[in-house]
Formats: C-alpha cells, structure tokens, sequence
C-alpha cells in the first residue's frame, strides 16, 4: 500500500501547483503546518492587509462654495467683497446645477494602499482634465522589505482555502520578483513587470469638484466594483466631508448615486434601489 505523503514534503511550487498535491494531504493540513509566522512568510494576513487611505493636502480649496460664488459673482457685476453672499450665491450655482462653476474649486490628494486595479478605474474619470502621478514601478524596489503589499477581495478572504492559496500566490510572485532581481541581476524596472493587479500602489491626484461629483455618481452605485464603492470612494467623499464644513455640504448635496439624481435606475442590471425608468 503506498504511503501517504506527509505535507510537509511538498514544496511550495507543489502546492500551489494542484495536479501534484495528493489530494490527501488537505488544505487543512497545510494550514495547521503553517502557523502565524510561517503565514506571515507567505503573504500578508487579513490583519496586515489594511485598507487605504485618503489624504486631502492644504493645497486644496477650503471654502469651495465661497470660491464658487465669489467667481460667479465677478460676472453677475456682484459685490463679490462679502463672503457671506459670495456663500449664498455659490449655493445658487451648486442648486441651479451651473455645472461650469463647479470647475472652480481643486481637491489635491493623496491616495494609498488601494489595489492597482482600482487606480486603473479611476484614471478613467477624465472630464475637466484632472491629474495625476502614481507610484514608481521602476525607482521603488518591490524586492526590499518584504515586497509588495496588496489587497484580498472579501470573496477571497471569506474562503479559507481560496485565502490560503490566494496568500501562497503572491508571496511566489514576491519571491520570483526578487530572484529575478538579486540571483539574475534584471533591473527592478523589468523585475516589477510581473506585478499583479492586486498589489497596493500610490498616487497624488488632483480634480475639480465637477469632476468629483461626475464620479461619485458612478461609483457609488451599487453595480461599481467593490473596491472602488466601499473602500476608495467611500475613503475619499470622507475625506473631503473632514477637510471642511463647506466641502461636507457640498458632498452632502451632490455625491450620490446617479438614480438619486435622475429618479430611475439607468443600469441594465439594476439593484432594484430605483425602478427602471418604463417602471415608472
């Protein structure tokens, strides 16, 4: 009778390899072999996976409403030298949807520790020309301190198993990155290719409010992907709501889900939060 192999004779290309891992040697097995330190050494634990961050910097607008109707005022032939109508009539112009004017007003910040993938998603959002610098693949040397972080769906973390071999796959993609670097000599620019979307990057970026709400109305729709909805949009409006009390009104009033807006839902897969618009 053959001897079943112990789980410990497997390497970690075998196990994340599943056509040579016997399949009597359980997942569970391997988790109980690992322990805390040795998971640790494989990738980052949900723990350790924190979520990111949103810094709004000094450079942005503080008094956006103000902004905006002292600058509408310029052209109405107002008094623009009373910051309390120069407030009242910034609030016109945000009410009336003088979307021009929303243009006015800047937000500079800083975004870290969100997933490669969900930074591709927010370069799509180009109206009124924003933008913006990430994260150096190729000065940033992913084969130093323990190499890149990155972001676990909650699908993902849900599953022990799928978390387990999900953990196993980037930390061999951290240890090829780095053999590739210190055993092949390959310049970290050529290295880093190899990077999934998955790993967390960093970015400063800068908008108008315009652009903001145009955003917000995508992305906080239930159908936006998850990262962006829950985590990264969510981080940002928060942001913005803590910077100042008239960037909170303006976030109060205009960065909701586009059904809020029009009444219906435009989706062709809606969440039922809206009635379609033949619904109605």
């Amino acid at each position: 009778m053959q001897k079943e192999k112990d789980i410990r004779e497997y390497s970690i290309e075998d196990i994340i390899n599943s056509k040579t891992l016997d399949p009597r040697a359980s997942m569970e097995d391997f988790k109980r072999r690992l322990g805390v330190d040795e998971e640790r050494r494989f990738g980052y634990t949900l723990e350790e996976n924190k979520m990111g961050t949103v810094i709004i910097t000094k450079d942005t607008t503080k008094y956006p409403i103000t902004m905006i109707g002292r600058y509408a005022g310029v052209c109405w032939g107002a008094n623009t030298s009373d910051n309390e109508k120069n407030y009242k009539r910034g609030l016109d112009c945000i009410e009336s949807e003088h979307g021009r004017t929303w243009e006015f007003p800047d937000v500079y910040a800083i975004i870290d520790g969100y997933s490669a993938k969900v930074l591709r998603e927010w370069y799509t959002h180009i109206g009124c020309l924003p933008t913006r610098l990430q994260e150096s693949t190729r000065y940033i040397d992913y084969s130093k301190n323990g190499g890149f972080k990155y972001v676990t769906p909650p699908t993902i973390a849900d599953n022990d198993d799928a978390l387990t071999e999900w953990s196993l796959m980037m930390s061999d993609i951290n240890d090829m990155i780095r053999r590739f670097v210190y055993v092949y000599n390959i310049p970290v620019e050529d290295a880093t290719m190899a990077l999934p979307l998955a790993y967390e990057s960093k970015m400063v970026d800068k908008r108008n409010f315009r652009n903001v709400v145009d955003m917000s109305n995508q992305r906080t729709c239930t159908r936006a992907y998850w990262e962006y909805r829950n985590q990264l949009m969510k981080d940002y409006l928060n942001a913005l709501r803590e910077y100042s009390e008239e960037w909170k009104t303006l976030i109060d009033m205009r960065c909701k889900p586009k059904c809020e807006k029009t009444g219906f839902c435009t989706e062709k897969k809606t969440c039922g939060r809206k009635p379609r618009k033949d619904e109605n």
